[in-house]
């Protein structure tokens, strides 16, 4: 697999849009278009972004002989998972704090508003989760 082939799955992989790529990594959706079809190459910088982005080793990026691993994807996916799941405790038992007074303050609605993007985030996972399991 080739460096496009390998940008235009994980950009799918993780749920992204060319465009939304574009704007995580500072470049036209252009420049991430051509790359997806191997017109050009991303400048180094613009690799170690991707590469960092996506968590994935430069060597993987640009060797075609490398592929990572489902194993490997699936153990990064599970400790991510597994540390939201930690996150879930703690929210849940703030939660329980907030609602056993029946008043919510306004520390606990900024709280509120940590809960919320923290069950975005873990819903996310878990999507990555039930993806990677049906690979």
């Amino acid at each position: 697999m080739n460096f496009a082939q390998k940008l235009t799955n994980l950009r799918i992989q993780n749920g992204y849009s060319q465009e939304k790529l574009a704007e995580k990594l500072y470049v036209s959706r252009q420049a991430v278009s051509k790359w997806e079809v191997g017109t050009t190459l991303p400048e180094t910088d613009k690799i170690v972004a991707i590469s960092n982005f996506f968590d994935v080793s430069i060597d993987y990026l640009l060797k075609e002989n490398i592929n990572l691993k489902y194993a490997e994807n699936l153990e990064r996916t599970v400790i991510k998972f597994l540390g939201a799941a930690r996150d879930m405790d703690e929210i849940s038992q703030k939660l329980v704090g907030i609602i056993r007074d029946g008043i919510i303050d306004e520390e606990e609605k900024e709280y509120m508003k940590y809960i919320t993007r923290a069950l975005d985030e873990i819903a996310l996972i878990i999507e990555e989760v039930k993806q990677r399991i049906k690979i």
